[in-house]
């Protein structure tokens, strides 16, 4: 199944569908292989490759499979150009609360996730 990633925008929107349903395969297709994901945990600068992050996805059971509550939105988008934008995002996989730095580029098969930096809340 090919999803349309014609805009910076749509290629978000599949990053938040796959990550509510658990699907590695859908997060796999929005973001560049050779991008990670960065974050910061006990004052250490954490640092996780895509591969790594699809495969701890496939073992997970997903938010929608357990009924948890779906919120997810684009905060901002600074475009620099019409090839790179950069996506201040919400989203949550409770009782994990995360804000999402993300930066993706127009490329060949449309857009992709080629950064994300992160952090997040934990909430009862």
């Amino acid at each position: 199944m090919t999803h349309d990633r014609s805009t910076a925008e749509a290629a978000v929107q599949q990053y938040f569908d796959a990550l509510y349903e658990g699907d590695a395969d859908k997060m796999g297709e929005v973001f560049h292989p050779t991008a990670d994901l960065r974050w910061v945990e006990k004052g250490e600068l954490k640092i996780l490759t895509v591969p790594d992050w699809l495969a701890w996805i496939r073992k997970r059971p997903s938010a929608k499979a357990e009924g948890k509550p779906r919120e997810d939105f684009i905060v901002t988008i600074d475009r620099s150009d019409d090839h790179t934008a950069f996506i201040k995002a919400r989203c949550q996989l409770p009782p994990r609360y995360f804000t999402d730095y993300l930066v993706a580029m127009k490329l060949q098969d449309g857009w992709q996730i080629v950064s994300k930096s992160y952090r997040y809340d934990l909430r009862e």
